[in-house]
């Protein structure tokens, strides 16, 4: 009888992971039905990947972690694909260029698409025919591929969306939906009172990555920060008074930038006859005064809040600000398949990830996971800034309070918007 129970239990918990990996799974897919086959293999610029290349590296991504090392009589599906797919794993093997994924004309889209069924075919198998004892061992590595690929679904459509903007068509990816009527502005600011506070992860959420902790104990001094993001309206401001134009206010390195990349305004700004516009996966639009202002650089961030006589929060204080306001509470709230920040409403997630003053360096005590995986988030902490909450692209259940998002310091094509913090 125990036997049978325990047999039957691990039989649900393999249908349970199975129907979570087909979800995850089929969002990605289905984030590209409204793209042509020429949309899907255009690389406008380094940082980005052609869509094709998002769809076949998380499919190899559960080919190499998961499906070589635990199906025995698993046959890969193309011997060349480990070298055109593998991102950046160097204990893996070699890979291809990153900024030449735009010129894999072959293999052809619907290659792609029969590599990601015979994985999802196989990945079945695996699930379905493992025991308890085997699904405990897959289970950390599957939710890591899970929330891989769930990171390269935001990063697809931020792929798109340059890729689109760079077309003098401005195509639109998406035509917008009926929503809710957007809440009120949050104006102001709040006070936090300092002292030694934990942050990091701290091991109640279903799933954290290994740069999430350990939770450790930080001196923050009092502070304030702003109820709601700055605006298109009040960046304008900036724009209008010269920001660009002032060395004053930027970090050296960033005025360089300006200087280097003629930035006169956020990426996908356009001054028009009619005014600014700025394009957006659902066309190029009227810029929007109150609607949170996105696709800056931290250069530009940290420009903004120096002319607004402030300054950018660490991320220590971001995380106890949303921890004491009771962040997570937005993540219910979040609506989801929105491909724009909403206007007001959202304080720490949903609309767009904040810039912080804080370097992405390691916790203390941190250690990579071991292997392979262990590349995965380590070898990144050098020259990029961290950025906290989450994005109106962000995928449901991947935002939380401890998540440590990052990128370089010129990076302007993720949805990344400034959030103002005073001493206090």
């Amino acid at each position: 009888m125990a036997e049978h129970i325990s047999r039957r239990a691990s039989e649900q918990a393999s249908i349970c992971l199975l129907e979570q990996y087909q979800a995850v799974r089929s969002r990605s897919t289905a984030l590209c039905e409204p793209l042509a086959v020429e949309d899907m293999v255009i690389q406008a610029m380094v940082e980005v990947s052609p869509p094709k290349w998002h769809l076949a590296h998380t499919s190899w991504f559960f080919e190499t972690f998961l499906l070589k090392p635990h199906l025995p009589d698993y046959r890969v599906f193309h011997p060349g694909f480990a070298f055109l797919f593998n991102s950046y794993y160097e204990q893996v093997g070699p890979f291809f260029p990153r900024s030449q994924r735009g010129l894999i004309s072959r293999p052809s889209v619907a290659e792609v698409m029969a590599y990601r069924h015979h994985v999802d075919t196989a990945m079945a198998r695996l699930l379905t025919q493992a025991d308890a004892a085997r699904l405990a061992e897959l289970h950390p590595v599957l939710l890591v591929g899970l929330n891989h690929e769930q990171q390269h679904q935001e990063l697809l459509l931020m792929d798109v969306k340059y890729n689109f903007f760079i077309n003098p068509l401005h195509p639109v990816y998406a035509r917008p939906s009926p929503v809710a009527a957007s809440a009120a502005l949050q104006q102001g600011h709040a006070s936090y009172e300092g002292g030694i506070f934990p942050i990091g992860n701290d091991g109640h959420e279903s799933f954290a990555y290994d740069n999430e902790g350990p939770r450790h104990q930080v001196v923050v001094e009092p502070f304030r920060l702003a109820k709601g993001l700055v605006t298109c309206g009040e960046y304008l401001e900036f724009i209008e008074a010269g920001g660009y134009r002032d060395p004053v206010l930027w970090m050296s390195d960033g005025w360089a930038a300006v200087q280097r990349h003629g930035w006169c305004a956020p990426l996908y700004w356009e001054r028009s006859d009619e005014g600014w516009q700025v394009f957006t996966l659902h066309g190029m639009r009227a810029v929007d005064p109150q609607a949170p202002v996105g696709h800056l650089s931290w250069y530009e961030a940290d420009a903004y809040a120096r002319f607004a006589g402030s300054r950018l929060p660490t991320e220590a204080e971001w995380e106890l600000a949303a921890t004491a306001d009771n962040a997570r509470q937005e993540l219910t709230e979040t609506q989801a398949d929105r491909l724009e920040p909403p206007v007001g409403g959202m304080r720490f997630f949903g609309a767009l990830w904040q810039w912080t003053a804080s370097p992405y360096m390691p916790y203390p005590r941190y250690r990579p996971v071991a292997g392979a995986l262990g590349e995965y988030n380590g070898k990144f902490m050098a020259g990029q800034m961290v950025l906290r909450g989450s994005a109106c692209i962000t995928p449901q259940g991947h935002a939380r309070v401890s998540y440590r998002n990052f990128f370089p310091f010129e990076a302007r094509w993720m949805y990344g918007g400034v959030r103002l913090a005073w001493d206090d």
